[in-house]
Order: structure tokens, then C-alpha cells, then sequence
């Protein structure tokens, strides 16, 4: 295949030639594998995937990992082979620790991406299929239409009214329309209006284009060449995460190197310095030093985020940033469009006045389930049943064992309503044949059929606004007569229409006429079938999901570009609008002043007739509250909204490219509660990732002050603990049991307390008081074993054996930040990690050399009392401060500040 470098400066002929590629039919498959292999994927950075063995060994490039190697190579010259040995192995266990956890964040995050590659349009074997954008080669013929994101460049073959928003590329912000042709080859690039550019969105308008360049080699891959790799942004969360790692650890080696200092000035003064002190001194505080640094901390919430949003993805939200998952917990409003997430998108016919009566129908969208009432319904309006399906398009289809109509939703609610009924539409259609038809446009409101039926009669029907029917008919059908409809009867129909319309329902009115010879006004003269009423019905699990938020204290608004009276029923129905709140129209909203929104906006339930650009000065308005504003949207011009709010969620199913792109997270299946499951989940990690990080950090500042302080005190000639039992502990308590608080589940009352205040810092009370109870319990015991201990191998098994078992048990009580362990007991993963760390510590101690290097002995009858003095005691401290924050909630500020979009 050729590869010009002037795209713009040939014909087309030239072009489809180059690429070898027929427009009709498109890339083979085969061909297209092979375009693949030679272009490689439609990236415009090709990422550079770290290998698992190349993972491994980064978990040796620390300073203080590197330290301990030495010390091993030391113990080796010093003839302390064990002790080397036992370094090791515990330096390989917590790289294996360090490595599985990056290892699962990386395979996370690359199963995510797969969502993440929008799909594009192509033509393939002479058929139209959806690709992810990634599988794009040269030669490929892509269809395009408003709202897609451009994803390669492409020469355009064929164009209807397209225009393209080549903003991003070229600086010009009004929209530039593309034209087939052959220009010349000088013309810039901002000229080229025969290309399509990467980078580049449809603002309006379709078209067909021929791939000519993909990732690196189009002209945004040629920008991205000139500016160094960025290195994506940490969330708000991995920079306080690490910001606490970086304190800790500097606290920690201050005070280990203040140890050392210590013990060789003593040792210095006393003429009792030797090269094994200084070296066991060294090893000590490194080893000090390696448990009290938190080097993992910014992996461990990584991992933990990017496992979250995986799990989020199965649950239908694609989190598209990492900092969403952190702000779903404060989200205080959720501003959501009504037609395709609080209702499915799906018309459905509620109500039909035909033959004099009125009839009720059960059910809900395509699904065509439902019941007819009163008994016997169907007999009395089966004509204006007929009439429904015949003049008529759309098409009833069965995908994926679910029901789906091709054509108008209206024409669709139609159809479902005539197999509620027992109709079979094919046959119907079949035997009374259409022959003829006057199609809908605007200025008639109204369409009409004229079929040839199966008496061999013409007949037409017509269908459209009530007003427009009504002048158009004479007769009507009435209790099985057709009866003359005068003005006076006209008037009552209208006026029955008008109250079904007061009910939130769409209204269309249907007649028919037999036709003879040449009709001159084939449209008048007609006698009505009657009215149907429909209304785009909410889902069946909005309203439950509009109660949790309020339970939870989140405000749910509609905004639609409805009519009011559809807004407000529909928002009753699920429980948005309550008596006392306030509907604003798209008109008084333009008009209204900023001020007297910003006082009027926290009653505004319902916002109809509103156009997506009004979205901003509502999001503006909601912000000055201090709230904390998720917004959905699906069109081109809802992506400023998208933008501007605190999470911009984009519809999966009915979104554009454009709106996609400019969100924080996908709903996969455009639908409202599967928001409020978003937030949930995103509350759960939040809550995995403070509980994990309170065992970690409650571990550490014991080990520091504990291990620390004894040995300032006694001096390195009789250490607290060797620094093998040190790393062994390290490497216990700070792995499986950490790890198993990370996927603790959901919290019973998850969304039932107010949304966290986006300011809040990590060290909120309920850390603080764990952090500061763990130490005043264990601390405390554990400095007493120490020190009245009968001998130096006593203490230190005592301590050794105490201070596993009070962090594990720690581990075991911070099942739940909240709730007592008897109502949230710990599961299954914590209690086996807990079970498996204890085995292997006494299994160990049962080895002669092991518990030699580690200098403790097997544990007797007076430790034991200690362990369960200390179990008892964590565990009833823990229970008190649980019940105090049940007892005491915190209240979310009525001034919270909200949070900053990053991203």
C-alpha cells in the first residue's frame, strides 16, 4: 500500500487506489489483521507495558530494600549465614507482596481500557460494524455522524451537511464544513476541508471517509511528538496517601537515625564500640525503618481504586478518572435528564378514549406485557387498534431476549399496544396492504396511510395532533354507531384530550375514511377512531433509587427538555417532585436573574423545556450552595455541563462521542439508578481504602514508638526485638490482613449516612481516635513485658508474639469503622488471612533456627495472659468508639466548599 504525503492534493480515485480499498466493500478482515500487524494500534502514544519480571524487580529498587540486601551480604561475611538467609526471605516475601498488589492494579487498569476505546463505524466485508476505534487501520472506510469523535485522519468520500469542530486541533471555534474535492497541495491544514482531522469532532451532519493515517502518524500524533510524555495525575486521594508516606517516613528515619547516633555516642563514650555494634545497630534501625515506612501506601490505594472501578464497570458505570471514585461520596445532587435514564426511553400507551369509553393499559415500554381494563376493552376499540399498526412504521424486533422497536417511539408505543391486545401485526399488515401514503411533516401534524384492505375496500387512516384530527373529521365511531360529530362534540373530545394531557400523557388522535373514486381533499371528511395516550414511563427501579438518595440525603432534580406537565407527572410518579417544590421552565430560567436562581435553586425539583447550554447556570447556581453536582447528559452540547460539573456522567447506550469523552463516567445502560449503585460503590472503596490504611498506620506508629522507645532506652544491647523478627512482623501484619480489609464488603448503612464533605482530610476522627486508641493499648502492655520480663529472650518473645496478635486483632475490629464486630464480623478473606499469619508465626517459632535468628523462644502461659488481656481490651475499646460515632454522627457542613474537577 502507498502512502502519499499530500492526501488533500489527490482525487479520489488516486486515494481509494493508494489505500487499496473499495469504498462499497470496504477492508476484508483478513486484510485488515494484516494492516494491523504492519500500523500496529490507532494510538497516539503506544503505551510501553511494564513486564511482570521487570515488576518484580522494581520492588527492589528501594533505599531501604537495597539496605537490607547489603546487611544480607554482611550477615554472610560475618558468618551470620542464617540470619542472611532469614533477611532474605522475608525481603523476597514482601517484594512478592509488593509485586502481587502492582500486578493486579496493572491488570485492573488494562481490563478497563477496553471499555475505555470508544467505537467507531466502519465498513468491513461490505458490511457496517462498530470496532473499538484502537482496531482502525489505513484503508478503512469509516461512517461518521454528529456527536462522534473523529478517531483517525481520513479523507472524506461522501458528505451530508457535515461540519466538523476542529477547535482542538486548529484554535477556530466555529464549526468547519466539509466538502469532496481535490484542493492543492500547499493548502494549510486549517483549510483542508476535503479532511477529516484525529482529534476533531462532528458537530452536525454525516459522512463516509477513507482512513489515510493513524495514531502517531496523523497530525495531532505529529503535536504529541513535539511535547515530552506526560505522566498521568495522581486523585486528590494517592496525593494525601502519599503526602502521609512521605511524613511518616521521614518521622520514622529521623527517629531511627537518631537511634543509631545514640547507641554508637554511648558505645563510643564507654569504649565499647565495635564493628558488630555499629553494624547491629544499623541493621536495627533499617529494619525499624522498613516497618514504619509506608512505602506500599500509594500502590495499596492505587490498586484498591483501579479494582473498584473494574468492579464498577461490571455493575454497568464506567469510571472514566480516577478521581470520580473519590468524589461520588460527596456528591450532594444528582441533576438527570428524564427521557432514557429516570424513563426507559420507551413510549408506552396508558389510556384510550375510542367507541364512547375509556380504557386503561398496564405495562411498561417495549416489553409487551400488560392488561387491559375494563374486561373486555379490546372488543370496544379494536378498530382504532387497526387503525394504530396500519398506519404505521415501526417494526417490532426480539434482541438478546428483549424486545426492541425500530423506527418512532410514538409508532412503537402503538405496536406494543396491538400485541397486549392479541393482535399479529404481520398478518394484519400482510392482508390489509398499504398502496399508498401522505407522510408526516411538521406544518400537517399529522400522517396518513391508504392501504387496500382484505374486503377489498380502500381505506385510509390518519394519525396526529388531536386539533389537527378533530378539524379534519365529521364522524365518529360511538357505542359501535358512527355518529355526526358537531362542534359542540368536537369541543368534549378536545377537552378529554386536554385532561389526559394534564396527567403527563402525550396525546394523538386517530381516524379513518373509505375511499371511492378521485378525492380531491383526501384528508377531511373523516370519522375519528379515538384518542390514545402515552406517556415515556419510568423505569421500574428509579423510584427506589429516588428514595435511597433522599434517605441518604443526596437531592435528585430533573431537568428535561419536556413539556412541564410530562416533567412533572413523570417526576411525581418516581418521587422527584414533592408538594412544595418549586418546577422552573427554560423560559423563565433564561430570563431569571442569577441572584434569584442562586435563591430559588435548592427548591427547584423539576427544570422543563430546558436546552442543554441552561444546564451551566444551573450547575453555577448549585455550586455557590457548596454543592457537589453530578450531572448527566448524552448530547454534543451537553459536554460544557459535563465539563463543568463536579462528575459529568455521559449515557453509554444513547451518549455521543463527544458527551463520552467529556465525562467523568459512563452509564453503560442509561439508567438513573444505576447512578446511585455508582455512588455506593464509590463509597465502599473509600471506606476499604480507610480502613486499610488505619490497620497499616495504627501497625506502624505502634512498631516506631514501641521499638523506638525501648530501644533508646536499654541501648542496642538489649534491642526490643532483632531485626529479622522485626521485617517478619513487618512483613505479617502489614500483608494478607491489609490486603483482606481492601475488599471488605459493602457496609450495611453505606447509603443511609450524609455524603462526605470533599475538604475532609484523611485523618478524620474515626482514624485519629483508632490510630491514638491502638497505641494507648498496646503500647502501654507491651513496654511492661519488655521490661519485667525475667530475661532479654523472654522479653523479646513476648513482645514478638504481642504485638503480631494486638495488630491482628486490630486488623479484625476495623472490619467496620462504624458497626460493632458482632453485626459486621469480620469475612471470610480477613478471618483466613488473620488464621493463615498465625499458623505460620508458630510454625515458625517451632523451628530451632528460626527462632534463634529472631531471638525468641515458645510462647508461655504469662504471654498468653498479656494476649488476652490485650484482645479484650482493643476489642472493648474499638466497641466504644464505634458506638460513639453511631451514637454521634458527623453532620455534613452547611457551608461545605465543593470540590474542584480535576481532569
Amino acid at each position: 500500500m502507498d502512502k502519499p504525503s499530500d492526501w488533500h492534493a489527490l482525487s479520489e480515485e488516486a486515494i481509494l487506489r493508494a489505500l487499496s480499498v473499495d469504498p462499497s466493500y470496504g477492508l476484508g478482515q483478513g486484510e485488515a489483521e494484516e494492516r494491523r500487524t504492519i500500523f500496529g494500534p490507532n494510538e497516539l502514544r503506544r503505551e510501553n507495558r511494564i513486564s511482570p519480571l521487570k515488576l518484580f524487580l522494581r520492588q527492589f529498587t528501594g533505599s531501604l530494600t537495597i539496605i537490607l540486601l547489603v546487611a544480607a551480604i554482611l550477615s554472610i561475611l560475618l558468618g551470620e549465614f542464617f540470619d542472611a538467609v532469614l533477611i532474605l526471605i522475608i525481603v523476597l516475601c514482601t517484594a512478592g507482596l509488593g509485586f502481587l498488589q502492582e500486578y493486579r492494579a496493572a491488570r485492573a487498569l488494562a481490563a478497563l481500557k477496553q471499555f475505555f476505546s470508544p467505537a467507531v463505524t466502519v465498513l468491513r466485508n461490505g458490511i457496517e460494524e462498530e470496532i473499538p476505534s484502537g482496531h482502525l487501520v489505513p484503508g478503512d472506510i469509516l461512517r461518521l455522524e454528529s456527536g462522534n469523535n473523529v478517531p483517525a485522519d481520513a479523507r472524506v468520500l461522501e458528505v451530508k451537511s457535515l461540519r466538523v469542530d476542529e477547535a482542538s486541533l486548529t484554535g477556530e471555534s466555529a464549526p468547519v464544513e466539509k466538502f469532496i474535492g481535490i484542493l492543492p497541495v500547499g493548502t494549510p491544514m486549517a483549510d483542508r476541508t476535503n479532511m477529516l482531522f484525529a482529534g476533531t469532532s462532528i458537530a452536525y451532519g454525516r459522512g463516509t471517509a477513507a482512513v489515510v493515517s493513524i495514531g502517531m502518524d496523523t497530525q495531532i500524533g505529529a503535536i504529541a511528538r513535539l511535547v515530552d510524555a506526560a505522566k498521568p495525575g495522581k486523585t486528590p486521594l494517592e496525593q494525601r496517601t502519599e503526602e502521609i508516606g512521605r511524613r511518616l517516613g521521614a518521622t520514622a528515619i529521623l527517629i531511627c537515625f537518631g537511634i543509631v547516633v545514640l547507641n554508637i555516642t554511648q558505645r563510643a563514650s564507654s569504649g565499647s564500640l565495635t564493628l558488630d555494634v555499629v553494624f547491629n545497630t544499623v541493621l536495627f534501625a533499617v529494619a525499624l525503618a522498613v516497618a514504619a515506612v509506608p512505602e506500599a501506601l500509594a500502590a495499596i490505594v492505587t490498586g484498591a481504586l483501579a479494582i473498584g472501578m473494574r468492579e464498577m464497570a461490571k455493575r454497568k458505570a464506567l469510571i472514566r478518572s480516577m478521581p470520580a471514585v473519590e468524589t461520588l461520596g460527596s456528591v450532594t445532587v444528582i441533576c438527570s435528564d428524564k427521557t432514557g435514564t429516570i424513563t426507559k426511553g420507551e413510549m408506552s400507551v396508558r389510556k384510550i378514549y375510542s367507541n364512547g369509553g375509556f380504557a386503561d393499559i398496564s405495562g411498561v415500554g417495549y416489553e409487551p406485557a400488560g392488561v387491559f381494563s375494563p374486561h373486555g376493552a379490546v372488543n370496544k376499540i379494536g378498530a382504532a387498534l387497526l387503525a394504530g399498526i396500519l398506519c404505521n412504521d415501526a417494526e417490532m424486533r426480539e434482541a438478546e431476549g428483549k424486545c426492541q422497536i425500530k423506527g418512532d417511539s410514538t409508532e412503537g408505543a402503538l405496536v406494543v399496544l396491538a400485541v397486549k391486545a392479541g393482535l399479529n401485526i404481520s398478518s394484519l399488515r400482510l392482508k390489509n396492504r398499504r398502496i399508498g401514503e401522505i407522510p408526516f411533516s411538521s406544518e400537517r401534524k399529522c400522517m396518513s396511510t391508504i392501504h387496500m384492505m382484505a374486503d377489498t375496500s380502500r381505506v385510509m387512516f390518519t394519525k396526529g395532533a388531536p386539533e389537527v384530527i378533530l378539524k379534519q373529521c365529521s364522524h365518529m365511531i360511538y357505542e359501535d354507531r358512527i355518529i355526526s360529530l358537531d362542534e359542540e362534540r368536537k369541543c368534549e373530545i378536545l377537552s378529554i384530550g386536554e385532561t389526559m394531557a394534564l396527567q403527563g400523557l402525550r396525546v394523538i388522535a386517530i381516524a379513518q375514511k373509505s375511499l371511492g373514486g378521485d378525492d380531491p381533499a383526501l384528508e377531511s371528511g373523516m370519522t375519528l377512531l379515538g384518542l390514545f395516550g402515552m406517556i415515556d414511563a419510568p423505569r421500574g427501579d428509579t423510584k427506589d433509587a429516588v428514595r435511597i438518595c433522599r434517605e441518604v440525603g443526596i437531592k435528585p432534580v430533573m431537568i428535561t427538555g419536556d413539556h412541564k406537565l410530562t416533567a412533572v407527572a413523570i417526576a411525581k410518579e418516581v418521587d422527584i417532585y414533592r408538594d412544595g417544590d418549586l418546577i422552573l421552565s427554560g423560559d423563565e430560567l433564561q430570563i431569571m436573574p442569577e441572584d434569584e436562581l442562586y435563591s430559588r435553586v435548592k427548591k427547584i425539583a423539576v427544570y422543563a423545556r430546558v436546552s442543554p447550554a441552561d444546564k451551566l447556570k444551573i450547575i453555577r447556581a448549585l455550586k455557590k450552595h457548596g454543592e457537589v453536582v453530578a450531572m448527566t447528559g448524552d448530547g454534543v452540547n451537553d459536554a460544557p455541563s459535563l465539563k463543568h460539573a463536579d462528575i459529568g456522567i455521559a449515557m453509554g447506550v444513547t451518549g455521543t462521542d463527544v458527551a463520552k469523552e467529556a465525562a467523568d463516567m459512563v452509564l453503560l445502560d442509561d439508567n438513573f439508578a444505576t447512578i446511585v449503585t455508582a455512588i455506593e460503590r464509590g463509597r465502599w472503596i473509600y471506606d476499604n481504602i480507610k480502613k486499610f490504611l488505619t490497620a497499616l498506620l495504627s501497625a506502624n506508629f505502634v512498631e516506631v514508638v514501641v521499638l523506638g522507645g525501648a530501644a533508646v532506652i536499654s541501648g542496642t544491647s538489649y534491642l526490643p526485638l532483632l531485626p529479622p523478627a522485626i521485617l517478619y512482623i513487618n512483613l505479617v501484619t502489614d500483608g494478607l490482613p491489609a490486603l483482606a480489609l481492601g475488599v471488605s464488603p459493602v457496609e450495611p448503612d453505606v447509603m443511609k449516612i450524609p455524603p462526605r464533605a470533599p475538604s475532609e482530610s484523611f485523618f478524620s476522627r474515626d482514624v485519629l481516635l483508632f490510630i491514638v486508641l491502638s497505641l494507648l493499648l498496646l503500647a502501654p502492655v507491651l513496654f511492661y513485658v519488655f521490661f519485667s520480663a525475667p530475661d532479654i529472650d523472654r522479653g523479646r518473645t513476648d513482645v514478638f508474639f504481642l504485638m503480631i496478635l494486638g495488630e491482628l486483632v486490630i486488623a479484625l475490629n476495623l472490619r467496620s469503622l462504624r458497626h460493632s464486630i458482632f453485626t459486621a464480623p469480620p469475612h471470610l478473606s480477613l478471618i483466613l488471612s488473620v488464621i493463615i499469619s498465625i499458623a505460620f508465626t508458630f510454625l515458625l517459632a517451632e523451628i530451632p533456627q528460626v527462632s534463634d535468628a529472631f531471638g525468641i523462644r515458645k510462647p508461655v502461659i504469662t504471654c498468653l495472659a498479656a494476649v488476652i488481656i490485650v484482645v479484650f481490651g482493643i476489642t472493648a475499646a474499638f466497641e466504644g468508639a464505634k458506638y460513639y460515632f453511631r451514637k454521634f454522627p458527623k453532620k455534613l457542613s452547611a457551608d461545605k466548599p465543593s470540590v474542584r474537577r480535576s481532569g
